[in-house]
């Protein structure tokens, strides 16, 4: 039998990629063998082991211009501103040059009532390898096991841990993979009673391509809300660059060796505060979600300044806010797609960082749309626009209404939050600052968007309103201490989420 072909999609078995010439908009299953497929608008589904690369171009490496970049210096410039049981491998934006797919999303948002089978109850946002190998991003790991702790915002009965090579260099091999609950809060032990081997597909171990993720079998595990988890992914082969995020704020474990079942987290090598390879958990509750609220922003709402290991960025305290206060009988989850230094027009390679990640206006193919049941994104980035970049307000102003109109044309609500204040700093100007209250202006009245979080009203100082509270101060007069953080969850309009 002669196959539709679907360009872009190779079931496993099959020989070649699948060419469907027309755009997708009815369902449709193909079968041939073992491998069979429905393929939704926006879903697909295979029998077995799938992989899909969208067509999005993995962004090419800088080279190095100038002295190397410290992390320090970096974040001083740029912060101011499916089916059960089958693995899907879903596409990552750092998909192969070579590659030439139509471009798909993996998820639809719930909607409002609606019953999403999966949710995320854990997110971040990867990016690639720092040039100056800040935390081995760049020269990998070998015979290393990374413990990594997370917290979620809703429970569940069922688990999957989604990993990724979005941006590495060549196929990742995870030889072991387990998921337990640590001991005590953000401890490197694990409860024994609790640790759970994770599979791909009925196997232990995992090829993921370069430019994919991959999610795990789901396991049985009873997951509370705001509880942590740990994962623990053994990488026996020589890794090259990582698919890594910053500024994890939670401190991870590096081992030798498989110690992926370990209990004890004693012998560690190392202890980065960044997110390897870990790209989100999922979780299935027989009740049901009500879905997932996003978060695409930079510095502050990735938590710099708050407590390490305390989960206290504002999303952590927005999700604390949400279970305590929303009485729907249902979960509604909080993930943290924060990049440090993000800004909305600019990607962290104009100059030399690709650790900030792409602009938030290609962010949504990046980070967002792959998450499971996403009703809502909160929009906190242009303060880096002003101060790395020293954009006027139209631009900014321009790339938040292209960012709002995307995720609505996909019935997708939006919340903008104002620029919080940043005067203090070498890089703050009155020049600068009226480009902040044009942009907190146009946030503050436009249609473009379904509601706003003034963080701005939040954080500022009642007597000198350019500048941060000091009761929010985290030492640099521009990123909230744990206080300030809960003060911006603390005006995020519930009822539009």
């Amino acid at each position: 039998m002669r196959l539709p072909m679907v360009r872009g999609i190779r079931p496993a078995g099959l020989s070649s990629w699948l060419e469907w010439p027309h755009p997708i908009s009815q369902n449709w299953t193909f079968s041939s063998g073992k491998a069979h497929a429905t393929i939704a608008p926006h879903v697909l589904q295979f029998g077995e082991a799938t992989m899909i690369r969208r067509s999005t171009p993995r962004p090419p490496r800088p080279r190095i211009c100038g002295q190397a970049l410290a992390v320090s210096a970096a974040l001083a410039m740029a912060v101011l501103g499916v089916t059960d049981g089958t693995p899907r491998v879903i596409a990552a934006d750092g998909a192969a040059d070579q590659a030439d797919p139509t471009a798909l999303t993996t998820t639809e948002p719930c909607g409002q009532g609606a019953n999403c089978e999966w949710a995320g109850t854990w997110a971040t946002a990867l990016t690639p390898a720092s040039l100056t190998d800040i935390g081995r991003s760049l020269s990998g790991f070998e015979n290393e096991s990374i413990r990594q702790i997370v917290q979620t915002s809703i429970g569940g009965d069922r688990v999957r841990v989604r990993l990724s090579n979005a941006y590495g260099d060549n196929d990742l091999t995870i030889g072991h993979a387990t998921l337990a609950r640590p001991a005590s809060p953000s401890a490197p032990d694990l409860d024994p009673r609790t640790i759970e081997e994770l599979s791909f597909d009925g196997s232990p171990s995992v090829t993921v391509p370069r430019g994919t993720d991959v999610l795990s079998d789901p396991v049985r595990m009873l997951v509370p809300p705001l509880s942590q988890l740990a994962v623990t992914i053994y990488l026996p082969y020589p890794t090259g660059p990582a698919s890594w995020h910053l500024i994890a704020q939670q401190t991870a474990f590096v081992y030798a060796g498989d110690h992926a079942t370990e209990p004890s987290g004693d012998g560690y090598t190392s202890t980065p505060t960044h997110f390897y390879f870990l790209a989100g958990v999922e979780v299935r509750s027989q009740h049901g979600s009500d879905g997932a609220v996003a978060v695409l922003g930079a510095s502050i709402s990735d938590g710099f300044g708050t407590t390490l290991d305390a989960n206290r960025r504002w999303p952590d305290f927005l999700a604390r806010r949400i279970l305590r206060e929303r009485h729907q009988g249902r979960d509604l989850s909080v993930l943290n797609l924060a990049l440090a230094g993000n800004a909305v027009t600019h990607d962290g390679d104009e100059d030399g960082v690709p650790e900030f990640g792409r602009s938030g206006t290609v962010r949504l193919n990046d980070h967002v749309y792959v998450q499971p049941g996403v009703r809502t994104v909160i929009v906190d980035l242009g303060l880096n626009d002003i101060f790395r970049f020293d954009d006027p307000p139209d631009r900014i102003i321009g790339g938040l209404q292209q960012i709002a109109a995307e995720l609505r044309q996909r019935g997708i609500r939006v919340l903008l939050a104002t620029l919080s204040p940043a005067e203090g700093p070498d890089t703050w100007t009155p020049e600068r600052e009226a480009t902040r209250q044009a942009v907190n202006a146009y946030i503050r009245t436009t249609d473009d968007a379904d509601g706003v979080v003034d963080a701005d009203r939040a954080l500022r100082d009642p007597s000198h309103p350019t500048r941060l509270n000091p009761r929010f101060f985290s030492g640099d007069a521009v990123h909230p201490n744990d206080l300030g953080s809960r003060a911006i969850a603390r005006v995020v309009p519930l009822w539009l989420l």
